[in-house]
């Protein structure tokens, strides 16, 4: 290469240096490059302090009258008067309809004339064995049986009973008071197999609902329940009057509750049933509190330097906002009184995240 290309490549290379600096020292910035700023997650708190959980157990049920009957008349025959129908409230005692009696009535007569005719029979009886009729109260009680006997007069009066409570039983009346139901029959029917109406007593109603067999420990007599009909908000308060010691093919055991003062309540209406069951000295956190991190239950304490502490824990029980909570003491955890759990904008956080409480 001669001298004269060689001082032409030196020139070139001499102003291209210049344009392939960078910015130094003072320089200008990119402003296309922003600075980091560290995310500050807003939370809220609580105190931890131990108290009574109200534990829940939650099923579906169904309310039958805790008083119901079936009646029927005791006789057959015609009705002649219907004096209800259904949704009729009834004292105890009243009569609902009535049979034509004319028969009972006759069969009544002709029993007391028998019964009259055969008490003859009996005085008689009496005189032959030296008692005085004036004084037949006198008579030891095993004469009396035999005279009664021999006479007819014994067989007379059970008969005129029987014809007594046959012409009763043309009337139906009312065993207890509430109201009519399923009406079956009506004026000019004659009895048969079916029953004439139901009567379901007022004020008291029974709801049964299912419970699982892992669930029976949580359950006892006298438990306090209620009930809320779908579609309504008004609850009815109860308790449980008993719990069937039996486990069902799947795995269910079958529990009836008393509800009291059901005023608005209808027999075969479905319904919520909620129990309750309070559990002393227990730490308490909204379920809000509790998040799923690699399929375990954590919360967050809020520790120094305003950072968030993972915690492990385990959820005892459950109600429709709370949970019970111990530490997870297989992972290390620990769990006390005075801490200071976060309850709210723990979704997206991580240990050790940095918070700020949103009421500062």
């Amino acid at each position: 290469m001669d001298m004269k290309k060689l001082s032409l490549i030196l020139a070139v290379s001499a102003l291209c240096l210049p344009g392939c600096k960078g910015p130094q020292g003072g320089g200008p910035q990119d402003d296309s490059k922003l600075a980091y700023t560290p995310e500050v997650n807003a939370v809220e708190v609580i105190t931890l302090k131990r108290r009574t959980f109200p534990m829940q157990l939650v099923a579906n049920g169904k309310l039958s009258a805790a008083q119901r009957s079936a009646l029927y008349f005791r006789e057959s025959g015609q009705i002649v008067s219907v004096g209800v129908q259904n949704g009729t409230s009834v004292a105890k005692g009243a009569a609902l309809a009535r049979l034509d009696d004319s028969e009972q009535r006759s069969a009544l007569e002709s029993a007391r004339i028998e019964r009259e005719r055969t008490r003859l029979e009996y005085l008689d009886v009496l005189a032959g064995l030296g008692y005085a009729v004036a004084d037949s109260a006198s008579v030891p009680a095993e004469v009396r049986d035999r005279a009664g006997i021999r006479s007819g007069y014994s067989a007379a009066c059970n008969t005129y009973e029987k014809a007594q409570r046959a012409l009763a039983g043309t009337v139906l009346c009312a065993p207890f008071a509430g109201r009519v139901a399923d009406l079956q029959l009506k004026q000019w029917d004659r009895t048969g197999s079916e029953p004439f109406c139901t009567l379901i007593a007022d004020g008291t109603l029974d709801v049964t609902f299912s419970a699982l067999e892992s669930e029976y420990a949580f359950l006892e007599r006298e438990q306090r329940v209620s009930v809320t009909p779908f579609g309504q908000e008004r609850s009815f308060a109860g308790r449980i009057k008993s719990i069937n010691p039996t486990v069902d093919r799947n795995g269910q055991i079958a529990v009836t509750a008393t509800i009291p003062g059901a005023a608005g309540l209808l027999d075969g209406m479905n319904v919520r049933v909620v129990v309750d069951k309070d559990l002393p000295a227990q730490l308490v956190v909204p379920k809000s509190a509790v998040v799923i991190r690699d399929g375990l239950e954590v919360l967050f304490r809020y520790g120094e330097g305003d950072r968030a502490e993972w915690v492990y824990v385990h959820t005892l029980s459950a109600n429709s906002d709370s949970y019970a909570v111990t530490a997870n003491t297989d992972r290390g955890a620990t769990l006390s009184e005075g801490d200071r759990v976060i309850v709210s904008g723990n979704l997206n956080l991580a240990d050790g995240s940095h918070v700020v409480l949103k009421e500062e």
